[in-house]
């Protein structure tokens, strides 16, 4: 027996010295059976009586590893994107403390938020809720903010659109850990997060300058009953970025985090899948060469793949037919269905914006917000940072606010860093008193790299090679645009 095996295997040599090797199947047409050579993503795959021998086992895990590494990526981008925004804004701002905001007013502390509305202020603190929960005792006025989770899911809104209805009223967040009802009070709104740590992120709306003053004066939060004045930083005017890493930081980042809060049981799965990737709840992140490798790989092919949701939405539709414009907010604030998770239009967000409320999500015609984006010419073509474009604006924008066009560099999707100082360098809203209207009321806003002559007014620059997109927002939105009789043209390219 032994030497007919010796012999069949000495046969099998001569036959691929020959040039008589079994030759390779394509993978969707392998039998994965007795003797077959399998064209894989792994390489080629050489069964024998069925089996592959050690190398190409390697190859599979290695293959199976990057393909869950990038798929990871996508899964965990609000949670790496709220967790950078959180560790770099209290390193920039000095807000690690309970109760500190961050208060962001000018061009370079906004240009650090990833797709920062440049129009209104921000106030910003990160809460952990694992020492106990939080009462806010939230002021009246006219705001618009809310607490949200470190997956970017609204607790609850705060102001306008909040229980409060701008009347003020106090709040209860809870954490995961605590039984909501212990702490039900007939003067409080209590409210459960998911995760230990919060996002309080409030914009005043009211026009007068000295509600401000009013607004910092009458905020309180703390632990239930022991509430204090907030500490509000401001006046910082530092370049940071809250854009999450790339590379090996981004799994150190999520590793972190993960360690943090508790595992839902929604999230089970990938915790399965990342522990191969040396990223276990509770254990120290310390990949070995071959994690590293494969990490590095997988940072790098999940965000390409993500890059490519945001710019090709392939779930949804454009909003105007025959136009490039998404409505970019396009899945429901809790980002899970009653079948699926809604892993990649998530993702699409989150790689590109922060935040989320019932107001961005649901606007209704005269509340709420509208996002809108495009990354395409008239033509189908990509926007690029060395070519000139206009974008002409129609008269009698459908808001009861004001519409707002800023600009984004797809790099970092924070505000696009043109040299400028200036809001106005890199967003142009219907509140300026500088920009030229046509003498229909429309209006033509200029991207790219020169400025047409007369209209530097209307023109936002664009520099080397760094790729761009806009957000058009409309605050306050009117019925013109939900019934879709306002609409907006894509960009021209300007020869």
């Amino acid at each position: 027996m032994l030497r007919h095996m010796t012999t069949a295997t000495v046969a099998g040599a001569l036959l691929c010295a020959s040039g008589l090797a079994q030759s390779a199947v394509p993978l969707d047409q392998a039998t994965l059976k007795g003797d077959e050579v399998i064209e894989t993503p792994a390489g080629e795959i050489e069964l024998q009586d069925s089996y592959f021998d050690e190398q190409a086992s390697q190859r599979l895990f290695d293959t199976m590893d990057v393909q869950r590494a990038a798929q990871a990526y996508i899964w965990s981008t609000p949670l790496v994107s709220t967790t950078t925004w959180r560790d770099n804004q209290g390193e920039a701002f000095g807000t690690d403390d309970p109760g500190a905001f961050a208060v962001l007013e000018t061009l370079r502390e906004k240009r650090g938020i990833v797709t920062a509305n440049l129009t209104t202020p921000y106030i910003f603190n990160f809460t952990d809720l694992s020492d106990g929960p939080v009462q806010i005792d939230y002021p009246p006025g006219q705001t618009a903010g809310g607490v949200l989770d470190m997956w970017m899911r609204p607790v609850f809104d705060l102001g306008l659109t909040g229980p409060d209805k701008g009347e003020g009223a106090t709040y209860i967040v809870v954490g995961p850990g605590d039984d909501p009802d212990e702490y039900s009070e007939e003067d409080a709104h209590v409210f459960q997060s998911e995760t230990n740590n919060v996002l309080v992120g409030i914009r005043i709306l009211d026009p007068d300058p000295a509600y401000y003053d009013t607004y910092v004066s009458q905020y309180q939060m703390g632990p239930v009953g022991d509430t204090s004045p907030s500490t509000f930083v401001k006046c910082k005017d530092v370049e940071w970025s809250a854009t999450a890493p790339r590379g090996l930081a981004y799994w150190e980042k999520l590793a972190s985090i993960i360690d943090e809060e508790p595992v839902r049981e929604i999230d089970k799965a990938w915790m399965a899948m990342l522990a191969p990737l040396g990223i276990i709840k509770g254990e120290a992140f310390a990949p070995d060469e071959r994690q590293r490798e494969i990490l590095l790989q997988g940072a790098a092919l999940g965000e390409l793949m993500t890059r490519n949701l945001q710019v090709n939405p392939r779930y949804a539709d454009v909003w105007w037919e025959g136009t490039s414009w998404y409505k970019s907010f396009d899945f429901v604030v809790a980002q899970a269905t009653d079948t699926l998770q809604q892993i990649d239009e998530r993702a699409t967000w989150f790689y590109e914006a922060v935040g989320s409320s019932e107001g961005m999500v649901n606007p209704t015609p005269g509340a709420g917000q509208v996002y809108m984006t495009t990354k395409r010419d008239a033509n189908g073509d990509m926007l690029r940072a060395d070519r000139n474009y206009v974008l002409h604006v129609p008269a009698e924008v459908p808001v009861e606010q004001f519409w707002s066009l800023t600009l984004y560099s797809e790099d970092t999707r924070r505000p696009y860093d043109n040299g400028g100082t200036e809001i106005s360098d890199v967003s142009l809203d219907s509140r300026m008193e500088q920009l030229q209207y046509n003498e229909d009321g429309s209006i033509d806003l200029y991207i790219g790299p020169d400025a047409p002559d007369g209209l530097e007014s209307n023109h936002m620059k664009t520099v080397e090679d760094d790729g761009w997109f806009v957000y058009f927002r409309l605050y306050a939105p009117g019925q013109a645009f939900f019934d879709k009789s306002f609409s907006l043209p894509d960009f021209e390219l300007v020869e």
